[in-house]
């Protein structure tokens, strides 16, 4: 054990100097999870809404004003998004942002009253995978 000490403890001390200072641009934790939309930005698509953690944000053309007409196996697929009001938005109006209760009991955030939703097959951060699918499903734009 004690041949291995030196090395344990340098690790830690180069775990410890990583840790602490963050590249410029990166985002701790803790804000991240404060975080509750923010604006993403592809060439090919422009600027467009994710959540905190960098997951596209989509909109649904059947749905109305408060209310989602995503229900059962679309909510599979199309799972609705939620983030609590007190959540940082970064980039758009907070006032744009309400909670409805779905007919499933569940809450959604709606932006300009319309319901949001993250799309199954993104699997990464700005991924896009959704857009455009059956002439339905649209990416947010702010």
């Amino acid at each position: 054990m004690k041949k291995y000490l030196p090395k344990v403890l340098f690790l830690l001390v180069i775990s410890f100097f990583v840790s602490a200072t963050l590249l410029p641009g990166e985002v701790t934790a803790s804000e991240v999870n404060n975080v509750g939309i923010k604006i993403m930005q592809k060439e090919e698509l422009g600027n467009f809404m994710a959540s905190g953690s960098g997951m596209t944000l989509y909109s649904y053309t059947r749905d109305e004003e408060n209310i989602s007409h995503c229900i059962e196996g679309c909510a599979v697929n199309w799972p609705p998004f939620y983030v609590d009001p007190s959540a940082v938005v970064e980039g758009c109006e907070s006032s744009d942002f309400t909670t409805i209760t779905r007919d499933d009991g569940k809450k959604q955030t709606t932006y300009k009253n319309m319901p949001l939703y993250h799309f199954i097959n993104d699997k990464y951060p700005g991924d896009t995978l959704g857009q455009g699918i059956g002439d339905k499903w649209f990416i947010i734009k702010p």
